[in-house]
């Protein structure tokens, strides 16, 4: 009979998997303790093997598909076998599921047809809202411009036309204070202003409906918004862009001065865009004659302009006009681009747990300087015998393990009903792996040496590395150690491994000058800083904790009395 196999739980906090590959295909033959596939939990990629023997009959999820515990993943069962129920069966549940988060939708059945009545109702109001908010010929709606990437709203500093002016293309029409400076913004457009719609020193969102220019008398009484409905696609997209030409250069000008210095002092009036386009030409602003009000320089100006002939005999420029030449500024080019990665199922599980502990846990930070020079001569001696190896950190494992027997608070939980005080020691230590972070966990920490707590650590961070690490392995921590001393971190602060009450970031080892009988000597110390769950370890508890901690460590000999 034919065996259904579902996405399994492979670990304690795992809600769903991603199948990494198929070591088996469908129609292949397979053994009790084959290999069918690599599965990605929230801590590592895992071998998943059968239990059953026969043929795959069904491959449920495809190779870099995720999908929650308990999906279908695959069926085994006798080569030719019909598991057409099977697979109508897994549906139909998937039915019933999907029929019961619909059911409380449907009870607002009755509700969506009268909405639908009330829809068809504003609908035909729109329509009529629309035909009135025509937009005769040769009238021109301008919005309130966007003249910044994070401007969200403008306020009308001033106008510097008034309703009834005349207009020409390149006129500045007004100051607009965004969030980043106040700009002029200036017309695409020739008639008369029709129509003011915000007034000076008034805020409104981008879009929002600022002016009216057009042809001198034209009725624009039926106009009330700034998006009217019944202008062209076509016209609407070239305002559209001719506004969104203005914001950006006004967003490269980011000032509100209009005017540029000549070379003989005098100033040169010119809008923001014909500055710019002249900058960009190699145009001196000098040689151009504008044709806007009081003989300010706008657009058209630079585009019909025609350098003049140079004269045939230049003259001969002095050393000292020569050091007087203005140094072009210096503008970075470059572009800018993001590359989007996959967050993997343990970075997942990573973001979710931390950020549940963060802003779950009140973290609290305690921080004591230890003396490492007994520690140092300590592992010296020790390392000293045959097939013996002791790092500082299998030291701290140690000495953490033992202070936890003597201070039992730190090695606690908070349930919100109660505090439990776990009366077993077991050892998390956090490991960097390629796709983020694990703690494997030394079971029974304090009953074992601290050659042993090495060996423990180095196998259990191998099987880490290489994505070997089981479940079992990784579960039932009551304190974690975390050790970035070996990439020369000296000080810092680590979030809470959950449930556990408290975690301890270890620093590296500096030589530095320390006061020893009233003398300054050179010294070797380490910091170490205990985080707290505030609900569970108190502060006097976490600091009685270091205190004793830091007697461990600088004498070692007490951990083996």
């Amino acid at each position: 009979m034919a065996e259904v196999i579902n996405m399994p739980r492979l670990s304690d906090t795992m809600e769903e998997g991603v199948v990494a590959k198929w070591l088996k295909k469908v129609g292949d033959k397979v053994e009790e303790g084959d290999i069918l596939a690599e599965i990605e939990t929230d801590k590592a990629t895992m071998e998943f093997e059968s239990f059953h023997e026969g043929t795959l009959l069904h491959i449920g999820i495809e190779e870099g598909e995720a999908a929650p515990v308990d999906n279908l993943l695959a069926i085994i069962g006798e080569e030719g076998e019909d598991i057409s129920s099977l697979l109508k069966d897994n549906k139909s549940s998937d039915k019933k599921e999907k029929a019961k988060e619909s059911k409380d939708e449907s009870k607002d059945a009755p509700k969506a047809d009268s909405k639908k009545v009330k829809e068809k109702e504003d609908d035909d109001n729109s329509e009529e809202s629309e035909s009135s908010n025509e937009i005769p010929e040769g009238v021109e709606v301008i919005n309130m411009p966007r003249l910044s990437d994070t401007m969200e709203e403008g306020t009308v500093a001033s106008w510097l036309k008034k309703e009834g002016d005349k207009v020409e293309e390149g006129d500045i029409l007004a100051e607009i204070e965004t969030d980043k400076a106040t700009m002029e913004f200036e017309s695409f457009y020739n008639g008369t202003l029709l129509k003011i719609g915000v007034q000076e020193g008034e805020t409104v969102k981008v879009d929002t409906l600022l002016a009216i220019i057009g042809p001198e008398g034209t009725d624009i009484s039926g106009i009330t918004s700034g998006e009217p409905k019944s202008k062209s696609s076509g016209k609407k997209e070239e305002t559209a862009s001719k506004e969104e030409d203005s914001a950006n250069d006004a967003s490269e000008e980011k000032s509100n001065v209009n005017t540029t210095e000549a070379k003989d002092g005098s100033r040169i009036f010119a809008s923001p865009l014909a500055k710019k386009i002249a900058e960009d030409k190699g145009i001196d602003l000098a040689e151009v004659n504008g044709s806007g009000e009081n003989g300010r320089i706008v657009k058209k100006d630079i585009e019909s302009f025609q350098p003049s002939a140079k004269p045939a005999a230049a003259k001969t420029e002095s050393p000292a006009a020569s050091s007087e030449k203005t140094v072009q500024t210096y503008t970075p080019a470059g572009e800018e681009s993001f590359e989007d990665i996959k967050n993997s199922q343990m970075r997942k599980t990573i973001a979710k747990r931390l950020g549940e502990s963060k802003f779950t846990a009140p973290h609290y930070y305690l921080t004591i300087e230890v003396n490492m020079e007994t520690a140092i001569a300590s592992r010296k001696q020790i390392n000293e015998i045959p097939d013996v190896k002791v790092s500082f950190n299998d030291m701290v494992i140690k000495a953490s393990a033992m202070a936890l027997r003597k201070h039992p608070r730190v090695n606690s939980q908070w349930t919100g009903d109660a505090t439990k005080i776990a009366k077993h020691i077991h050892m998390g230590v956090a490991v960097a792996v390629e796709d983020g972070l694990v703690v494997p966990v030394v079971k029974y920490a304090d009953q074992l040496s601290m050659t042993q707590i090495g060996a423990h650590v180095k196998d259990l961070a191998g099987k880490s590395r290489n994505k070997k690490l089981q479940p079992s392995e990784m579960e039932g921590s009551t304190f974690t150690v975390s050790n970035l001393g070996m990439f020369g971190i000296t000080e810092f602060t680590s979030i809470i491994n959950q449930p556990n009450s408290a975690i301890l970031s270890v620093g590296a080892i500096v030589e530095k000058p320390v006061v020893k009988d009233g003398q300054i000597v050179v010294g070797n110390t380490m910091k170490v800083t205990l985080a707290c769950d505030h609900r569970t370890v108190d502060g006097a508890t976490g600091a009685a904790f270091l205190q004793t901690l830091k007697v461990y460590l600088e004498n070692p000999v007490t951990m083996l009395a």
